[in-house]
């Protein structure tokens, strides 16, 4: 099991204008860019990005074993289909940027706006990071897959908290209706191939 910190000098623009609504290629009035360049420092300065991740082996039988939960989900079998493990995380922006959002929706609700998808455009920078150093150390990795996709259950983050001591090791909580805190964390599976076990 590893812990990782990482750090960010620019929040991906495009990806935050998404999060906004906007579409690809649809540029904001200078009013939501100048916000956008103003909140993007607070963000900045207010993370705290951290990641927990380790390996698992799965195994198939009646049900899919993946080491640190067995399942069910179809959806899930098929992804990790060829694969003989896989790398399972959570990762996290930090309680930080929830404070920032909690500030603004009392003093600027169109600045809260800017500020959580800044957050979310920031958590996945971190996630693709993260993704980016599992797949140095373990090659030609699938994309990830997350609890809640398809009929992967929610409810399998019990496990993956329970796996990785999540809320020790990069100080993220899970509520009893599986709810995250900080807000801008997330958890993800990605299967590693058969002919590529380290």
């Amino acid at each position: 099991m590893k812990v990782i910190y990482g750090g960010a000098d620019r929040i991906d623009r495009d990806e935050a204008l998404r999060y906004l609504g906007y579409m690809r290629g649809t540029a904001p009035s200078d009013e939501v860019e100048a916000e956008l360049a103003a909140c993007e420092g607070e963000v900045l300065s207010s993370c705290r990005l951290a990641a927990v991740y380790a390996h698992f082996s799965v195994t198939r039988g009646e049900r899919l074993d993946m080491g640190f939960a067995s399942t069910d989900s179809r959806d899930i079998e098929k992804y990790l289909s060829g694969c003989g493990g896989l790398v399972l995380f959570a990762a996290t922006a930090g309680a930080g940027i929830d404070r920032l959002i909690a500030k603004y929706a009392r003093l600027s609700p169109s600045r809260a706006a800017i500020v959580q998808a800044l957050g979310s455009a920031l958590a996945e920078q971190w996630c693709n990071q993260v993704h980016a150093r599992i797949r140095g150390e373990y090659a030609a990795l699938s994309a990830r897959f997350s609890p809640g996709y398809g009929d992967f259950p929610l409810a399998i983050q019990r496990d993956v908290f329970a796996a990785l001591h999540v809320t020790k090791n990069i100080g993220v909580t899970l509520s009893e209706e599986l709810f995250m805190t900080p807000s801008k964390s997330v958890t993800a599976i990605v299967g590693i191939k058969d002919d590529v076990q380290r």
